[in-house]
């Protein structure tokens, strides 16, 4: 375990979960000098969310890590399907589906049949090429994660815990456990209990738990007496699989007794007390109404709630915050992670502009602007399914219609479209219907497709003029851009920024269009180009 910090870098990140390692990624990339702290002494084995949504594997994608993704996801199915196999002479439980062909995940755990979505669907159509890496859960991910961040050379430094932190205006004197770190910039990425937004002052708002949620991997003597799939009872909601040994438990009595309230301004996700075996077992046949018998834990379970809350603001001067130190909400679908991965691309490229200098600091205006309506957006989502798991009568009858309404066509289309996040959109100045969108599949000529270009970070510009017309513009931010030639065809020319986002395209030469953008996102073109455009 390494904690020597360094006393003085360009971004100090704090947390080495999924959202601060996407971070610091990023901002090597983008030639920063950055350090993440971390004060567990090893990584989190308990279970957390067990897939990912398309922009996050396509985030994968654009950094070269889809092939080790689409490995995690292969074992992951092997292992769903092995267990689909020894339940495949039991009656279905509500909610049970044989493993399908694509991820639709569920709502309020009313399984999304994959043969109702329309798969022709343009948004759904554009983004495919990342399907193979979205049952990635949260373990396999932060692991893929580290791996990448050792290699661009970020020291993780574990056991290191924060303990005071100053913004002098032109930097962040931060206190540890191991000493004072001096940083140009502070980024809390410490989970919903975050030591950084509390010591930074920064507000929580939201509202309180209702509920009691665990779930884990166990052994179980008599499995038969469980439904396969998600069940409904008077005392709750359970669920059992996809994969081997694997149940979570939903009680609306309120929150675990044992946690103080204070604890409960987050998604309880790290219990004071572990878990026990027993705790577990009878909170599985309460809500079973069976006397079900678990012999040991096979991984390490989590209790949570549905406690929901979003900081009153992203940044304090040079402190800011990602993922769940920004936004808590109950874990239905694994939205939290995905959304924390939003945070950290949305801000990686931004920070890094603002310390490589090419960038004012009123940049990092558009990372709250950009990211606060898509968390907003998951905090209703995530309530919305609270008020459907309900035990109720009023809450019955909900699920009924929403249970007819996924039944259709056309609800269950817009569900897995919801869920799967291929069709967010940032408000950002511009007509083309590609504009705030993740940038979809494009492919070139040569087989290779537009985001393989990218895997360094940086802008990429796709120029399909006849002439080069678009690339010949911006080869005055060569630095900082990428141009792909790929001869004549529609759209004409395309900018991602590095975060995946279309931040200008056209179907014509629209030579004055991407100047625009350029000076817009990209900063003031360099004198004299040290590098060539990547081709």
């Amino acid at each position: 375990m390494n904690t020597n910090v360094n006393q003085d870098v360009d971004v100090t990140v704090v947390g080495a979960g999924p959202v601060g390692l996407v971070l610091a990624a990023e901002l090597a990339l983008s030639g920063a000098t950055v350090q993440v702290l971390e004060r567990r002494a090893e990584p989190d084995e308990s279970m957390k969310a067990q897939s990912i949504n398309m922009p996050t594997a396509e985030a994968l994608d654009r950094r070269g890590l889809l092939p080790a993704a689409e490995k995690v996801q292969r074992e992951i199915l092997e292992r769903v399907g092995s267990f689909a196999r020894t339940v495949g002479d039991r009656t279905p439980g509500e909610g049970r589906r044989a493993p399908a062909p694509r991820f639709t995940g569920h709502f309020a755990g009313m399984v999304l049949d994959a043969d109702l979505v329309d798969w022709s669907d343009p948004d759904l159509v554009a983004h495919t090429a990342a399907d193979g890496a979205r049952m990635v859960p949260q373990r396999e991910l932060e692991a893929l994660l580290a791996d990448h961040v050792a290699r661009l050379g970020v020291p993780v430094r574990r056991g290191v815990e924060v303990t005071a932190l100053e913004d002098t205006g032109d930097g962040v004197l931060v206190g540890t456990t191991a000493g004072t770190v001096r940083t140009g910039w502070l980024v809390g990425c410490d989970g919903g209990h975050s030591a950084v937004r509390r010591l930074a002052g920064i507000d929580f708002p939201g509202t309180d738990p209702e509920l009691t949620g665990y779930q884990a991997v166990v052994d179980i003597a008599d499995p038969e007496k469980l439904a396969n799939g998600w069940a409904w009872s008077p005392e709750g909601v359970y669920r059992y699989g996809p994969q081997p040994g694997r149940v979570a438990t939903v009680e609306f009595d309120g929150p675990p007794a044992d946690v103080p309230h204070a604890r409960l301004r987050s998604r309880e996700r790290t219990p004071m007390a572990p878990v026990t075996l027993e705790e577990l077992q009878t909170s599985l046949r309460r809500v079973s109404g069976t006397d079900v018998t678990l012999t040991a834990l096979r991984a390490t379970p989590t209790r949570w709630t549905d406690n929901t809350r979003q900081a009153a603001a992203y940044r304090s001067g040079r402190v800011l915050l990602a993922g769940d130190a920004a936004h808590v909400h109950p874990p239905f679908g694994g939205q939290g992670l995905n959304l924390g991965a939003g945070d950290a691309m949305n801000l990686g490229w931004k920070l890094g502009a603002v310390v490589a200098g090419w960038a004012p600091e009123g940049l990092l205006d558009t990372y709250d602007a950009e990211r606060r309506p898509v968390g907003a957006w998951v905090l209703d989502w995530t309530r919305a399914q609270i008020g459907v798991l309900r035990g109720d009568a009023k809450s019955a009858a909900l699920r009924g219609i929403m249970a007819d309404l996924l039944s259709t066509r056309a609800g269950t289309t817009y569900a897995v479209k919801k869920i799967s996040g291929v069709d967010q959109r940032i408000d950002l100045p511009g007509d083309h219907p590609l504009v705030g969108r993740f940038v979809p599949d494009l492919w070139l000529r040569d087989g290779s497709r537009l985001v393989d270009h990218g895997h360094g970070g940086g802008f990429l510009l796709l120029d399909r003029t006849p002439d080069g017309a678009f690339a010949r513009l911006a080869a005055p931010w060569a630095g900082r851009v990428s141009s792909v030639s790929d001869g004549h065809a529609t759209p004409a020319g395309v900018l991602v920024r590095p975060d995946g986002v279309v931040a200008w395209a056209s179907d014509t030469t629209d030579v004055a269009g991407l100047e625009s953008a350029l000076h817009r996102w990209t900063g003031a073109p360099s004198p004299s180009p040290e590098h060539e455009p990547v081709r």
